[in-house]
């Protein structure tokens, strides 16, 4: 397979349509990191059960689990500039209903989980369409600058502007980050539909059959597979520590809710950083010696964060580590992906690898929710690091079929 299999006339994709991509996730991403303060607040408003506040979590990723491999084939039916920005508007008319619903006396737990499930529902075709749009408005040569300068998007506004603004607005009324989310979500769309570079839609079979051969695409691919299963471990030890974070941050740090989005976002600290020197790093190292480190070097970081981490400046040192680590992986991982996997493939492949690596994430929350319940608040993050260190270790083997340059992606073993 040669690089313009993957990337079909990548040469001639204007860079118009690869800003507007990129702004619609800046734009976007402001939005999920004020919901990402938002949600937990208003849970923790409502009841202190850990169990009941990991539980919006878990409703919140639970639809990578149930629809991920149908979104991906539907992806590879349709336009994914369309998808995309049809699925947004889903998604801010779902936050307005929600706001609405705060102003009411009927927004109570079972509503939290109901809204969070909806959303997450509709954001499996929107990251799915948006996996698949990438490699088509940039060229294969800069897929790390590309998917570097996207991640540091995400990590700025999901982490930095999105969490500290989302928490102000809610300790003003709860209904306030809500209504902003939803406009967010609608200047987003309103960009993605203004992409010209179109995605082939495939032959139409049956489901089964599309969703069928995306698995066995990756399942043939020993690298491939190792990453997507590398994912879902680390999704399910992170969400098993991130699922209470919020009962962390109050009673063992004493972060006020106006505070708590300015912790969330002093975590992202490294993740920024990363992700601007990520096209640099794994230029210098490669992707598989950039991938090996950061698999150990987060466990670590997050065993010593449930031993040590007492104060706030000791939180973000510990936790600037891991997202350090995750923008890294996040760029070597996606750029790798997006050079082998065939155009025509891109949309039920990149599902079948979000199944794997996303689906974990309600298992996770759940998990932690109960950890937290039974062993304390730290215990989510000690037998989340346990468990990212032993994955860690039986991955070392696979990771050796990992391509030597970037020219040579498209060729990465098959076993």
């Amino acid at each position: 397979m040669t690089m313009t299999d993957t990337v079909p006339n990548a040469s001639r994709r204007p860079r118009r349509d690869w800003h507007l991509l990129w702004t619609a996730s800046a734009v976007s991403t402001i939005g999920d990191g004020a919901f990402l303060a938002v949600l937990p607040l208003l849970a923790a408003s409502m009841t202190a059960d850990p169990r009941l506040i990991a539980g919006v979590t878990a409703w919140g990723t639970l639809p990578w689990l149930l629809a991920a491999l149908p979104a991906g084939a539907l992806a590879d039916r349709w336009d994914a500039r369309r998808t995309m920005a049809r699925f947004q508007v889903a998604q801010a008319l779902l936050l307005g209903a929600l706001a609405a619903a705060t102003l009411t006396a009927v927004c109570g737990v079972a509503v939290l989980y109901a809204a969070a499930f909806a959303v997450g529902l509709a954001e499996t075709m929107v990251k799915v369409s948006a996996q698949k749009l990438v490699p088509a408005v940039v060229g294969a040569r800069d897929l790390e600058r590309a998917n570097g300068r996207q991640n540091a998007t995400v990590f700025a506004n999901r982490m930095f502007l999105g969490p500290p603004l989302g928490a102000l607005l809610f300790s003003l009324a709860a209904s306030l980050p809500l209504w902003w989310c939803a406009s967010t979500f609608a200047v987003s769309a309103a960009l993605a539909w203004r992409i010209r570079t179109p995605t082939t839609p495939g032959h139409r079979r049956t489901l089964r059959v599309e969703i069928g051969e995306g698995v066995r695409w990756l399942g043939s691919n020993r690298l491939l597979r190792t990453l997507s299963l590398l994912s879902g471990v680390a999704n399910l030890a992170n969400f098993m520590a991130m699922a209470t974070f919020v009962l962390f941050a109050r009673e063992r740090l004493g972060v006020s809710d106006a505070a708590y989005g300015v912790v969330v976002a002093l975590t992202g600290v490294g993740g920024v950083l990363g992700s601007l020197l990520s096209d640099r790093i794994v230029g210098t190292l490669g992707g598989r010696r950039t991938v090996t480190v950061t698999i150990f070097a987060t466990p670590v970081a997050m065993i010593a964060l449930g031993l040590f981490a007492q104060d706030v400046l000791t939180l973000t040192l510990l936790a600037s580590v891991t997202s350090f680590c995750a923008s890294l992986w996040n760029v070597a991982s996606s750029s790798v992906r997006q050079r082998t996997v065939p155009a025509a493939l891109m949309g039920r492949v990149s599902s079948v690898g979000l199944l794997l690596a996303w689906g974990t994430q309600p298992v996770g929350a759940l998990l932690g929710g109960f950890v937290a319940g039974w062993w304390g608040l730290a215990a989510p993050w000690l037998i989340a690091g346990g468990v990212r260190l032993l994955a860690a270790l039986l991955a070392l083997r696979p990771l050796a079929s990992w391509p030597g340059s970037r020219q040579q992606a498209g060729g990465a073993q098959r076993a």
